[in-house]
């Protein structure tokens, strides 16, 4: 029901966009090396996963060792964290972009801050052979499905930071400018 009522509102109150957008794209220059696709969502991911690695050990070890994990506070801290940081690399890479004069920004937003789930499973793959000893199939399926899962989940999560910080950075700043 609410999901219903959300969707009227949002139909209802329309996005306004800043500028008026041309017809003809414009023909996008030579780009730098971090300023190409792949470098950059690669390089975007990083950040992120650097503020949840020391907690993703511990998260891991209470999901698959056993151990309890009780640092809730510490967790929501780094939450907050995570965001905070896939906000910012995420605008920073997408400004670099627009600099460039590269106005795809939508996919790569969404790509680069959901990147840190790629560090994420592999960070997992690597927890599995480091510390685990599972030795039978059914077990190995296991990890790996809930792992993947956990996996397209976190990257749905980041994903959109990224995407929405970069829709409200990318309104701002083209509301500021004055066009002729």
């Amino acid at each position: 029901m609410s999901s219903v009522l959300v969707s009227n509102l949002s139909l209802s109150a329309g996005i306004e966009h800043p500028v008026r957008t041309n017809q003809i794209p414009r023909q996008i220059p030579e780009q730098s090396f971090y300023t190409k696709p792949l470098p950059g969502i690669v390089m975007g991911g990083i950040l992120p996963f650097g503020c949840i690695f020391i907690q993703l050990f511990f998260i891991l070890n209470s999901i698959w060792s056993h151990q309890m994990y009780y640092m809730f506070g510490f967790l929501f801290l780094v939450f907050i964290i995570l965001v905070i940081t896939c906000s910012e690399a995420t605008i920073l890479l997408c400004y670099f972009h627009l600099c460039a004069e590269d106005y795809h920004w939508q996919w790569r937003s969404f790509l680069t801050s959901g990147f840190t789930a790629v560090y994420f499973l592999v960070y997992a793959v690597h927890y599995f052979f480091s510390k685990l000893q599972i030795t039978g199939l059914a077990s190995t399926i296991l990890y790996f499905g809930y792992t993947t899962i956990m996996a397209l989940i976190f990257f749905l999560f980041t994903g959109t930071i990224g995407f929405f910080t970069c829709f409200w950075f990318v309104t701002k700043i083209y509301s500021v400018v004055k066009v002729d």
